[in-house]
């Protein structure tokens, strides 16, 4: 047991962070981790039936996390999109893959296995691409986390009906036992809602958080025992139970403790899937696996632009929307276990599928960069550049580059003083913003020296630099030095680093953007502790006092590291020292 476990975790540590460095995420990581070790690797590992059975627990925490994230406020809020969107796509791709499937000849049940578990995408894949990104919040990726999370949704009707699915029509209807997982479903809920919460509260009380930790475990593995009990699956009493705790006050906690666990036993499954999965089937009918997983990709592809289009996305969204979802998901393995479990699918069957997907997954970061590198540049339009907005006052006194949070600050302060001044800002959809709330701004870049002179900046008294990029803030910067050296720059700097390369182009007047809120922010701390406010008003001057010389000495050395190093080791202990002097001095002025 312990050598498995050790080979177990090697494979993990060398294959899961080798895939999420290639792009591919953590369970394609496992899944090459499983095959590396397994019958169709090194053969190291042989009993692949005994390691699912054990994982499959991993599958029952991950159940029961998803359940915890489902807040029911949540989905409400969602819910056009969720319940819309995502039961069209689910819905369509399942029924269009469903019908391949009866066409080769798999049965009613098993056809709808295939299809709803090959319309699902991998959760874990997609959120991980278009977080990296950055496309979360756009229309395509909002369009794409609420079809996942209905995906998610629709795994569980489908866990309860697999085993009455599997007698097929040979199995009489049994009235008590649907009565009987019914009446369990209902104890579930209403226990849950009545007993959950006071029985958490009551254990949190006393203060042991392996207590808390074993409660949890409890928790999933009883409702999962009555699931199975009533006749229905293990995961869905983990889900219930997990939707059951996702609105209380001990969600993030419950989610902290059961994480661990549910990583590692879900990484175990996925191993194992990897492990079952035939690679001889590949090397013996490649052509035939491959034609499945490009038909499979070109089947959600359609759909999900067809929807993106049907729903008023722009081709650009719904291309993208398609290209995000188009693989097969983590969901699938797990159903085609189980449907091989209830004998709705033969060993070759799941084998087959398994592999189809695994490629499909193994696909999706290919497509992802097809997308990106081939298909954007050539069909997306380009987009044409606005013309910068005509001044209509250039004589104003101020003139400020940049109007975010920094530059809005100081322009309703300025205007409050009745003190002209003129705003650029290099967004339009960021001038187009605070226009709507009666703000007036131009769209136009100040980092190039025609607008600034279409602005009216020989008229300035003084310049504004609130830019929110450091390099375009710096070129800026500079630009106003060389042709305008008299005129005062007052500068928002993003951090020290910025602060070093704005007086390097001798910008003398600037602020730190989150040195004055932080500064503040300790001084409450401190009178929070019940420091005197007369103690603490003089360690914080003494405190922005040896900053402020520290950054103007720091700045003549800041492109030496080595020297820089030395001299903040040396800053820190001289800033102790000063204040263990302030408290002597202090202490012997209460003596006299």
């Amino acid at each position: 047991m312990l050598s498995q476990t050790a080979i177990f975790l090697a494979a993990a540590v060398l294959m899961v962070p080798l895939a999420r460095k290639l792009g591919l995420g953590s369970v394609l990581g496992y899944l090459a981790a499983g095959v590396v070790i397994g019958p169709w690797g090194l053969r190291l590992i042989d009993d692949v039936e005994a390691i699912l059975h054990f994982s499959e627990f991993g599958v029952v925490l991950f159940l029961f996390i998803i359940g915890l994230e489902l807040q029911p406020s949540r989905l409400w809020v969602l819910r056009r999109s969720v319940f819309g969107l995502g039961s069209a796509q689910v819905l369509a791709s399942a029924a269009a893959i469903a019908c391949l499937a009866t066409a080769v000849g798999l049965g009613w049940q098993a056809a709808l296995v295939v299809g709803i578990a090959l319309a699902m995408s991998s959760t874990a894949l997609v959120l991980q691409s278009l977080a990296e990104k950055q496309q979360l919040t756009t229309r395509h990726g909002r369009d794409a986390f609420a079809i996942l999370l209905f995906q998610d949704l629709a795994v569980i009707p489908l866990l309860a009906l697999m085993p009455m699915m599997a007698g097929g029509s040979g199995v009489d209807f049994d009235p008590f036992s649907l009565f009987k997982a019914i009446a369990i479903i209902a104890l579930v809920i209403v226990g849950g809602r009545t007993l959950l919460r006071p029985a958490f509260k009551w254990i949190a009380t006393l203060g042991s958080r392996e207590t808390f930790t074993a409660a949890a475990l409890l928790v999933v593995i009883g409702t999962t025992l009555l699931m199975e009990f009533a006749g229905l699956t293990a995961s869905l009493g983990a889900f219930l139970a997990g939707v059951l705790l996702a609105d209380s006050e001990y969600r993030h906690e419950l989610e902290a403790d059961i994480e661990p666990f549910k990583g590692l036993l879900l990484g175990l499954f996925f191993i194992a899937v990897g492990m079952s999965a035939n690679l001889g089937l590949l090397r013996s009918e490649a052509l035939p696996i491959l034609g499945m997983v490009l038909l499979l990709m070109l089947i959600k592809f359609v759909v999900l632009y067809l929807l993106g289009r049907i729903t008023d996305c722009s081709n650009r969204s719904s291309r993208k929307l398609a290209v995000a979802l188009a693989q097969g998901g983590e969901f699938a393995f797990v159903l085609f276990q189980l449907a091989r479990q209830h004998s709705l699918l033969s060993a070759t069957e799941a084998d087959w599928l398994v592999v189809v997907v695994t490629l499909s997954m193994l696909t999706a970061p290919l497509l992802f960069l097809l997308e990106d590198k081939v298909l954007a540049p050539r069909l997306d339009e380009k987009p044409t550049q606005k013309p910068f907005d005509q001044v209509e006052d250039p004589h104003r006194a101020v003139l400020i580059a940049g109007f975010g949070r920094v530059g809005q600050v100081v322009a309703r302060l300025l205007a409050l003083k009745r003190i002209t001044f003129t705003v650029l800002d290099a967004s339009p959809t960021q001038v187009d913003y605070v226009r709507q709330f009666g703000s007036k701004a131009y769209f136009g870049d100040a980092s190039r020296l025609d607008v600034l002179k279409a602005a009216g900046i020989e008229h300035a008294k003084l310049f504004v630099l609130a830019i929110d990029d450091v390099e375009v803030s710096l070129k800026t910067a500079a630009l106003v030095r060389r042709h305008y050296p008299n005129l005062p720059i007052y500068a928002r700097a993003r951090n020290r680093f910025h602060a070093y390369k704005l007086l390097d182009l001798e910008v003398r007047l600037l602020v730190r953007e989150t040195w004055h809120g932080s500064v503040a922010l300790a001084e409450q701390v401190l009178l929070g502790m019940g420091l005197p406010k007369a103690e603490v008003d003089a360690a914080v001057a003494r405190f922005m006092e040896f900053d402020e010389t520290s950054l103007k000495r720091q700045h003549a050395i800041y492109q030496d590291e080595a020297m820089l190093v030395a001299n903040v080791k040396q800053a820190a202990e001289e800033l102790r020292s000063l204040f263990e002097a302030d408290a002597a001095n202090a202490a012997q002025d209460e003596v006299k």
